[in-house]
């Protein structure tokens, strides 16, 4: 680990190496089930992370066989109206600051990734995927519809594959998973460490404020108009083109060597 202090947690691990994080939910026992406590410490993690100007990436993964079953039922059962509007409320803080940081988060997803789980994938910037992994949004089966983890969802997969899955609460495979978007690589077991610490230097390479930028504008034109985007990418191009690391990087491709960025 570098020389940072960190702070503890009572549900996660954080490893900052190589300007890489590694977050691991570490609730094995109950497949790293998404309970309050759980999905406010990954949101302060994940804060803490963003403001982190050494960290250039990060890896989400869970311990034991599962990525991560969905919210912990154990928790919903018999509650109030105003508990669930606290869990779904957290839930879509915890999703939206994956979105929000400057880093980009790749999950690296071994067993099944369920409900809540899958939309942690799917809020995730990138990712990999054990060829035995399973992802589902079973809510259906259980009389609770899986309308949070749906929006993410949604936004990755083509929708006649999601409406199935929601419909019906059958699990798709990662093969399957990847030809709909889902995540971007299947690879197995043995490998998955490997190539998903790949991916990591490959993005760590780059400006971290060029990756930063470019992230949030990803995020921000998909919602616009053909027009709107087109005038928010230019605007963000011209920021970007005046920053240092963008004429380092033109005059290190000019002069046939390396750039050296400063973030």
């Amino acid at each position: 680990m570098d020389d940072l202090e960190q702070p503890t947690y009572q549900h996660i691990l954080v490893d900052i190496t190589d300007r890489i994080a590694h977050v691991v939910m570490n609730i094995p026992s109950k497949r790293n089930a998404l309970s309050i406590s759980h999905m406010e410490e990954l949101t302060r993690c994940f804060q803490s992370i963003g403001e982190n100007k050494d960290i250039a990436v990060v890896i989400l993964r869970g311990n034991g066989p599962s990525f991560c079953a969905g919210h912990d039922l154990q928790e919903l059962a018999g509650k109030t109206t105003k508990f669930y509007s606290k869990v779904f409320d957290v839930c879509t803080k915890m999703m939206e600051t994956i979105q929000n940081i400057p880093q980009p988060v790749i999950a690296q997803v071994q067993g099944t990734a369920t409900a809540a789980g899958c939309q942690l994938v799917a809020s995730c910037d990138l990712a990999v995927a054990d060829e035995n992994a399973k992802f589902a949004t079973p809510g259906v089966s259980i009389g609770l519809f899986c309308s949070t983890p749906m929006v993410a969802v949604s936004r990755n997969m083509h929708r006649k594959k999601m409406m199935e899955m929601l419909l019906t609460g059958d699990p798709i495979s990662a093969e399957e998973a990847q030809l709909c978007g889902l995540v971007n690589r299947v690879v197995s077991s043995e490998e998955i460490e490997t190539e998903t610490r790949s991916l990591a230097n490959r993005i760590c390479n780059h400006s971290v404020f060029t990756i930063g930028i470019g992230k949030k504008a990803f995020y921000q034109q998909l919602d616009m108009g053909h027009e709107q985007a087109y005038v928010y990418a230019g605007e963000v191009m011209v920021t970007n083109a005046i920053h240092f690391d963008a004429q380092e990087g033109i005059c290190a491709f000019l002069e046939k060597r390396k750039p050296e960025w400063q973030n």
